[in-house]
């Protein structure tokens, strides 16, 4: 008997080369099982995905650089009931929304071939292909947002928040004076004086340095001072400005310390906790 023609013979080699073809749980394969099945539906290959009708007809008009203001229909309306025929194998119920796009297709092109009539007012009847122009258009400028939209950060697929926690019981922090907080209280200040003004010349001269110990001594003998308090309107805006900048320089050499205990509430002067 020749064994050529025979089919019940297996002529393929034990080993081929001494080089396994493939691996089965770790093991190496020298020749197929004769029980091996393949699923038919194995070895589809699925060279596109298009997201709708519109989408796969933008593909085709782009694929062959057609001018989408001036498009072929019956080139593409051939190219676009091939991939109906394909899909509609696999998958009839989203063949549906293909057929559909198909049959306009075909309608637009039917009214293409008849002969173009005029409207009543004597105008150039529109092109039957001017609304489909106008859905490949729109949908092309919304796939390119998309798409710019999606090459945006995102959070949790291109970086993660990191989150922290902060026991805000194991220290008692007062909140912070701004710039914003002195300005409104100094501009007060100056509001009152203005009102207790007297129209008197004189001339008086006013040290930092003995404002600095008046302040010093008022807050030695109270823990907290409200700070339109360490203030006397009545004597005058020069008096106010000099206790003023008497009050910086003690909060600039640490000596005293400036609190408030949320924003909008009074504000509080103290002497500053000595840190030996």
């Amino acid at each position: 008997m020749n064994t050529l023609t025979d089919t019940t013979v297996d002529s393929t080699p034990d080993v081929i080369d001494g080089v396994a073809f493939a691996k089965l749980y770790g093991e190496p394969l020298f020749k197929l099982p004769n029980d091996l099945y393949i699923p038919p539906d194995a070895l589809e290959v699925f060279l596109e995905a298009f997201e709708g009708p519109l989408d796969l007809l933008l593909y085709l008009i782009r694929k062959q650089n057609f001018n989408i203001l001036d498009i072929p229909l019956a080139a593409v309306t051939l190219q676009y009931l091939e991939y109906i025929e394909q899909i509609r194998k696999r998958n009839l119920e989203l063949a549906a929304d293909y057929l559909l796009m198909a049959a306009m297709l075909i309608e637009i092109k039917s009214r293409m071939l008849l002969p173009a009539k005029k409207t009543d007012t004597g105008e150039e009847p529109l092109d039957p292909r001017a609304e489909l122009v106008r859905r490949l258009l729109e949908y092309e400028q919304i796939k390119l947002a998309a798409f710019q939209l999606d090459t945006l950060p995102q959070v949790g697929r291109d970086f993660v928040r990191t989150q922290i926690y902060v026991d805000q019981a194991v220290v008692t922090r007062f909140p912070d004076v701004n710039v914003v907080d002195l300005q409104g209280a100094w501009t007060d200040l100056l509001k009152r004086a203005k009102l207790t003004a007297r129209h008197t010349i004189s001339r008086e001269e006013l040290s930092v340095r003995e404002h600095m110990t008046a302040i010093l001594r008022r807050l030695q003998t109270s823990k907290f001072v409200e700070f339109q308090d360490l203030f006397d309107p009545t004597r005058g805006v020069p008096v106010v400005v000099v206790n003023f900048i008497a009050m910086l320089e003690l909060a600039k050499e640490t000596l005293i310390e400036i609190t408030q205990a949320e924003p909008y509430a009074p504000i509080y002067v103290r002497l500053a906790y000595s840190t030996t």
